[in-house]
């Protein structure tokens, strides 16, 4: 049985959320305050955690900030309704998707779901296989990626949108394949989600020695790991 943390300040929701999730085959702890629940994530032991972003005391990016220093839990952050800045905000400090509230409980499952099949598909991967394309490296087993003799740390989702990219490179991807590779659902209208991950590991990559960029944007709704035999012809930016 699955174990998630939920985070939200608004006892009522909290709990006719919690009921539902446990209906749906969760099991499912409570905080209502962003102190108690980075105690009780940084404890450990939780699949994923739903995490509002305006909770008293610490709010929730500042929960997401700490906890990413040294976990890579998938978080699910609670928005408000129609705030893009607290959804770029909540994806750039590490956050694996979003919801605006209210929230469908039954979207709120599917959207975990999802993300809990990304992990279990990681954990039971196969032998490792490893990508290299120039001086970055990727291997899929132990989910570690390299850039030169620089390990660096991403999230699983961050994870996953470059192994999309990495296993295509020097091609366009667009971004509904991304979102459903990466994130496990399509593309919804208005989603951000797959531009932000993008920016963070551009931001963690680092460009080329050169100073250009190695993830391009393409006309056309997509993106491309930028390869030797790319650059010349790769449009975008």
């Amino acid at each position: 049985m699955p174990r998630l943390l939920l985070v939200d300040d608004d006892r009522e929701l909290n709990a006719m959320l919690a009921e539902y999730l446990g209906g749906d085959g969760f099991e499912v702890d409570s905080a209502y305050d962003g102190d108690d629940g980075l105690r009780m994530a940084t404890a450990g032991g939780y699949d994923a955690l739903v995490l509002d972003v305006m909770l008293p005391g610490r709010d929730g990016f500042a929960v997401l900030r700490e906890l990413r220093r040294d976990q890579s839990v998938p978080v699910l952050m609670l928005t408000a309704r129609g705030d893009d800045v607290d959804t770029v905000v909540g994806l750039e400090l590490g956050a694996d998707d979003y919801l605006p509230k209210p929230c469908n409980p039954r979207v709120l499952v599917a959207r975990i779901r999802a993300l809990l099949r990304r992990g279990q598909a990681a954990a039971e991967a196969g032998p490792s296989t490893v990508l290299e394309v120039g001086d970055l490296c990727l291997d899929s087993g132990r989910r570690e990626v390299r850039v030169g003799s620089a390990s660096i740390d991403l999230t699983g989702t961050e994870f996953d949108v470059l192994h999309c990219l990495i296993a295509q490179a020097g091609q366009l991807v667009d971004k509904d394949r991304i979102s459903r590779e990466a994130l496990g659902r399509p593309l919804q209208p208005f989603d951000r989600s797959i531009d932000m991950h993008i920016s963070n590991l551009r931001r963690k990559l680092g460009p080329f020695a050169d100073g250009s960029l190695r993830i391009k944007t393409v006309r056309g709704g997509g993106y491309q790991y930028i390869t030797a035999n790319s650059t010349a012809d790769a449009p975008g930016g």
